[in-house]
């Protein structure tokens, strides 16, 4: 399937913002996920800082981050994470991960120290979190709710239905108990999550999803259209129109989430500092 005309973008100078990630020793989901943005966000520049390695333990069948065995953890990385974000004067950052099932507490103490070591250096930037399921461990969770990130995100990618195709070692309810975990935990902590479209879902099976992420008290959402990384990854059903998109936006304001981006170049951590800055001006323009 050709890409349609709404999915074609534009690259513009990302050099800069690539040589200080490589300068640093930093990875960034944005290139590990060949995200189309990347171009527009480098250039602005801002980066999703990609911490605890780039090996993922698991094999999602929609990411183009690699699997294998990872590297031992790095302790150093926090502070190389704080010192490129001083750097680049970023106003808000958003920091996600890998996920390391082969760690006890799954990488939940390097996020902690990333966010305290921010905190020290760039005390007026604000910090966004896209964290992995922790297998389900609270007192992980805890550990990174407790540095008090000003968002929490954690994506559940797609309707309950096509986890097995779509996210085989993940569980859709587990991931929505994370976030009615997290809510519990600071009623104050702004949570977030993100799905994709064109994988074969129905567009009830998406409201569906919208409910329950609205059941357990769910913020923001980010709706996107999925589009395949590499040959490797599983292949687009659809590439769904924008309207749809709109139509989807509508419903999820209606029933009163706080923020909602749904476009087909909608990603988790797009126009971030944007979302932040709308959620506390009270706007969804």
């Amino acid at each position: 399937m050709s890409l349609p005309v709404w999915l074609k973008t534009k690259r513009t100078n990302i050099h800069h913002t690539k040589k200080l990630l490589r300068r640093f020793k930093l990875h960034s989901v944005c290139e590990e996920s060949r995200c189309p943005n990347q171009s527009a966000c480098f250039s602005k520049p801002t980066a999703t800082f990609l911490i605890l390695g780039d090996i993922c333990t698991r094999n999602c069948g929609f990411c183009a981050v690699t699997h294998g065995i990872p590297k031992p953890l790095d302790y150093d990385e926090p502070t190389r994470v704080a010192q490129a974000v001083k750097e680049l004067g970023l106003k808000h950052v958003v920091i996600t991960s890998v996920t390391r099932d082969d760690i006890p507490d799954g990488g939940a103490d390097i996020f902690a120290m990333t966010i305290s070591t921010i905190r020290k250096t760039s005390p007026n930037t604000t910090i966004e979190v896209l964290i992995p399921d922790f297998q389900g461990n609270e007192k992980s969770l805890f550990t990174v709710v407790d540095a008090r990130p000003d968002i929490l995100n954690h994506n559940l990618e797609t309707v309950k239905r096509l986890y097995p195709h779509v996210r085989q070692q993940a569980d859709y309810d587990a991931s929505l108990t994370l976030l009615k975990n997290a809510k519990d935990m600071d009623n104050s902590l702004i949570t977030k999550s993100g799905i994709m479209l064109g994988l074969g879902e129905g567009i009830d099976e998406v409201y569906e999803l919208i409910d329950d992420l609205k059941t357990v008290n769910c913020d923001i959402l980010t709706v996107g259209q999925y589009l395949m990384p590499s040959k490797k990854n599983i292949k687009v059903v659809e590439y769904i129109n924008p309207d749809v998109f709109e139509q989807i936006r509508n419903y999820a304001i209606k029933i009163g989430f706080r923020y909602v981006a749904s476009a087909p170049l909608v990603r988790s951590s797009m126009n971030a500092e944007n979302i932040y800055n709308k959620i506390f001006g009270g706007s969804n323009a």
